[in-house]
């Protein structure tokens, strides 16, 4: 009969703690539906056409953004290349994306966003341009549930400190290239 109390209490114990979530849980696993994130020029884990590096026009390619989470205030994209001799090279920061945007177009900034200093300390699209080899370069998506109150020309530590604490979701797509 002990024993038989025992398990029995100990289940209850169970199901009370797994079902005390904060409420702020439970909305971010409401709202983490897995945003999508893709581009009609290549596919995850693809090459990157040229057109989009040192070696072509040195454009961003068009990113297509779905299922945003509802409590999303702003968007923010980081695009490095983690393969860079020396250190992850940022060639891209963009924030307070609005969370309505479905589309970045190719060669464009979507309106209203703020633009982060890259690793050559400008506040553009740097292009792929690596010196050797085929390198990753990827665009990061995040969700935040605020705008960020942070100035244009940040750099990416910053940014990411801005984000802390207020990423609802994120997504990647990686693109390939070799010069």
């Amino acid at each position: 009969m002990k024993k038989t109390v025992k398990v029995f209490i100990i289940i209850i114990c169970f199901f009370v703690l797994t079902s005390c979530q904060s409420k702020e849980d439970q909305i971010l696993k409401i709202n983490n539906i897995n945003m999508k994130f893709t581009s009609p020029a290549f596919a995850n884990d693809s090459n990157l056409p040229a057109k989009y590096s040192c070696t072509g026009q040195g454009i961003n390619p068009e990113l297509q953004i779905a299922d945003v989470p509802i409590n999303t205030q702003s968007l923010a994209l980081i695009f490095d290349d983690p393969d860079a001799p020396i250190n992850t090279f940022v060639h891209w920061l963009v924030w307070n994306i609005d969370p309505k945007t479905t589309v970045i177009a190719e060669n464009s900034v979507p309106g209203g966003a703020t633009l982060g200093s890259n690793s050559a300390r400008k506040s553009s699209y740097f292009p792929p341009c690596p010196p050797s080899g085929t390198h990753r370069y990827i665009f990061k998506l995040y969700a935040l549930d605020i705008k960020l109150d942070l100035a244009s020309g940040a750099d990416k530590k910053s940014l990411e400190k801005a984000m802390q604490g207020h990423i609802l979701d994120s997504a990647e797509l990686i693109g390939l290239f070799k010069q």
